[in-house]
C-alpha cells in the first residue's frame, strides 16, 4: 500500500467522521468540516507540486 492510497483512506474516514449526522456532533459547528478544507487544500498542493 502506498502513501497516497494510505492518506486518500484516512481523508475519506475524516470526511465520514466530519458529516454532523450523528447527535454527539451537531454542535460542533464548522470546525471539523474547516479542518477537512485545509487538509484537502494541503494534499492537493503537495499532489501539484509533485511530493506526492
Amino acid at each position: 500500500m502506498t502513501l497516497t492510497t494510505l492518506l486518500i483512506i484516512i481523508l475519506i474516514l475524516i470526511l465520514i467522521g466530519a458529516v454532523p449526522a450523528w447527535p454527539h456532533s451537531r454542535a460542533w459547528g464548522y470546525g471539523p468540516s474547516g479542518i477537512v478544507g485545509i487538509i484537502l487544500v494541503v494534499l492537493l498542493v503537495l499532489l501539484l507540486m509533485g511530493r506526492i
